[in-house]
């Protein structure tokens, strides 16, 4: 009888999956169970579970020693997914398995329930991938796990619904057959708000339209009822499709989180996340005692959009300044440093004052200039400088309602916005850039050189507003994107004219005020 066994699983590190070397020994002494390599609670915990898993099941739990090893020792490993990967190891190891060719070429993953059920988990196109790279044949995953760990080419995932089905495929006696990646519809497919609907706000929609050619930053302000939730919903309507690399990488963020939708394979529509104002900066930017992706690596490649910006907690605000400056976040813990990507395209929307009421045409304010003041105060300079359009959204006048005159459909302008970014791509191509808000500062003058005339309305513009080198840079990037909208030939002085407009309402409400 073998008193050693090894198998195969894998673990999660920031995005990325790594192998994980499950071994069991059996030993004589005092009946124990000792679990070591730096598990934590939940890996503690799969002891209870395997140990019920293998009585309903009709094996032998052993009677002896039991010392497991989760290699390599030096990172923590955290979840459920390695209850599969103990119960045959301890199979294995007390005799009641019997070793089969293949077994070091093979991983397994998932967790057990009492009776032998095999649950989903997280992370496991992740982990699929680590594991192909490791030069595995076969990974075994949990059966509603199967549809995203079949997207990944050259290794057989199996689906494994519970332990009697695993164990008669390894013994030869019923074969289970792989998982085959799921056949997606066309983004098309997917019910999204039309822009259609929206009556008059023909600059809110210019500024959307130019937001979404070049992956911009946007503020909408403007009073109650004025359409700024119902235009920043529909921005997804118009974007362009992801790429392969784009979904795979939103689809890798989305799996680790435990937010894919089960049977979902590859993600094809880009993210829109939409938090409340409750939460905290954790929540937002990722982290906790157990670091998951926080709501701006699950708005990676889409949009993250921030309801009555004034009212989300000020920490929790100011946190969003580095991972919209350097498009990822980076979380240090005691064991380890994890970073997760999150280029994404924020929208945040703002009354003007706390009433709403400010500017308004046929409403009074009702609010005290110093209870203004402390209201926009709570959107600090710095975050303001990272958003490249500032959009103010004026009421909607009562002949636009009711006209009932249907808007240009998100098609349309889904069309122009396509055509900009195919200019960009080409533009761009090897550069490792994705689009015009991407572009480094050292390669500004390259992409976006401007003529002395576009140059001194420039000036003229850096000197009125006082603008930031930050803000130069962010006029300069929607310049670009405009002239990509035209064509994407020079950046003209009309360019320039456009996109310095967009830089100074934070004048008018944050200076005015």
């Amino acid at each position: 009888m073998d008193v050693f066994a090894r198998v195969k699983s894998l673990g999660l590190l920031g995005i990325d999956g790594f192998l994980v070397d499950v071994e069991a020994d059996l030993s004589q002494g005092l009946p124990g169970f000792d679990v070591v390599g730096l598990p934590g609670t939940a890996v503690r915990e799969s002891r209870d579970r395997v140990r019920a898993a293998m009585k309903n099941g009709g094996f032998t739990y052993p009677v002896s020693r039991i010392t497991v090893n989760l290699a390599p020792a030096d990172i923590k490993k955290e979840g459920s997914i390695y209850d599969l990967p103990l119960f045959l190891a301890l199979l294995r190891a007390s005799g009641q398995l019997k070793s089969r060719r293949g077994w070091e070429e093979s991983a397994f993953l998932g967790e057990l329930s009492l009776t032998g059920e095999i649950r989903p988990v997280r992370g496991v196109l992740p982990m699929v991938i680590a594991a192909r790279d490791a030069g595995l044949k076969q990974v075994f995953v949990p059966a509603a796990n199967a549809a995203e760990g079949a997207i990944v080419e050259g290794i057989a995932v199996y689906p494994a619904a519970d332990t009697a089905g695993l164990l008669a495929h390894l013994n030869g006696e019923a074969a289970l057959a792989p998982a085959r990646p799921v056949e997606a519809g066309p983004v098309e497919d997917a019910p999204l708000p039309d822009f259609a609907d929206v009556m008059g706000q023909a600059g809110a929609r210019r500024a959307m339209e130019i937001a979404a050619a070049g992956s911009h930053n946007l503020l909408l302000i403007g009073p109650p009822w004025s359409g700024k939730s119902m235009l920043a919903k529909r921005l997804p309507s118009i974007l362009p499709d992801m790429s392969p690399e784009e979904a795979l990488e939103a689809t890798k963020i989305h799996s680790i989180a435990g937010t894919l939708p089960g049977g979902t394979g590859l993600l094809r529509a880009r993210p829109f996340r939409a938090p409340h104002h409750n939460i905290s900066a954790p929540g937002l930017t990722g982290g906790g005692s157990v670091p998951r992706p926080g709501e701006v690596s699950l708005a990676h490649n889409g949009v993250l959009f921030l309801d009555e910006l004034p009212e989300f907690n000020r920490m929790a605000m100011e946190s969003l300044r580095q991972p919209l400056e350097d498009g990822r976040v980076t979380i240090t813990r005691v064991g380890a440093t994890l970073s997760y990507p999150c280029s994404l395209m924020l929208v945040a929307a703002m009354n003007p004052c706390p009433c709403g009421y400010f500017g308004h045409p046929s409403r009074e304010c009702t609010c005290s200039p110093a209870a203004a003041s402390r209201y926009l105060a709570r959107v600090s300079g710095p975050l303001l400088d990272r958003i490249d359009l500032h959009i103010e959204v004026p009421p909607v006048q009562f002949d636009e309602l009711a006209a009932r005159k249907p808007g240009e459909s998100s098609a349309a302008i889904r069309e122009r916005v396509n055509a900009a970014r195919a200019v960009q791509q080409q533009r761009y191509a090897g550069t490792g850039i994705g689009s015009n808000a991407r572009i480094p500062a050292g390669k500004l003058r390259t992409y976006c050189p401007l003529s002395g005339e576009a140059q001194g309305l420039l000036r003229a513009a850096f000197e009125r507003l006082g603008l930031s080198a930050r803000g130069y840079d962010r006029v300069l990037k929607v310049a670009r994107t405009i002239a990509d909208l035209d064509g994407g030939g020079d950046i003209l002085p009309a360019h320039v004219a456009e996109a310095v407009q967009y830089r100074s309402l934070d004048r008018k409400y944050w200076e005015n005020r």
